[in-house]
């Protein structure tokens, strides 16, 4: 599981083979507070640092971030992506089907990939992703309407 404490996003970005500008850390950052953030989320933390940052830079960040497997993206239906910093142990998320909240939920069983299907057509497994559907407390209790 990466995650970053302060004074080593330039240490972990360098570890990946990335360059450490300030975009990058920023993001970091952001992504750090704001675990299952949407760019659009990631970009007002940003620009509220780095003024000059464009929506598209961050977006470039993210899929760096990605690519270099330190970043997540999750696609939950009905949602723009999300990311976050929690990586390499196969998690999965709850999702409250009200406002949009997500959390995270530790694997099913085991270790990665936690389910195994009845037929893999010839594929080797290495994640399995699962999403649950739910209210979070605050709008299981909070009355309709």
């Amino acid at each position: 599981m990466t995650t970053t404490r302060p004074g080593t996003e330039r240490d972990l970005l360098r570890s990946a083979g990335l360059r450490a500008t300030e975009q990058r850390v920023a993001v970091l950052r952001a992504l750090e507070s704001n675990p299952h953030a949407d760019a659009q989320g990631v970009f007002d933390v940003v620009r509220s640092e780095l003024p000059d940052t464009s929506l598209q830079a961050v977006y470039g960040v993210l899929s760096a971030l990605t690519d270099a497997g330190l970043a997540r993206r999750i696609e939950p239906a009905g949602s723009p992506a999300r990311y976050e910093l929690r990586v390499g142990d196969n998690h999965h998320h709850i999702v409250c089907s009200r406002c949009g909240a997500i959390g995270d939920v530790d694997c099913a069983v085991g270790a990665a990939p936690c389910l195994t299907p009845a037929e893999t057509s010839g594929f080797t497994l290495t994640t399995a992703e699962v999403t649950y559907w739910g209210l979070c407390p605050d709008c299981a209790t909070a009355p309709l309407g």
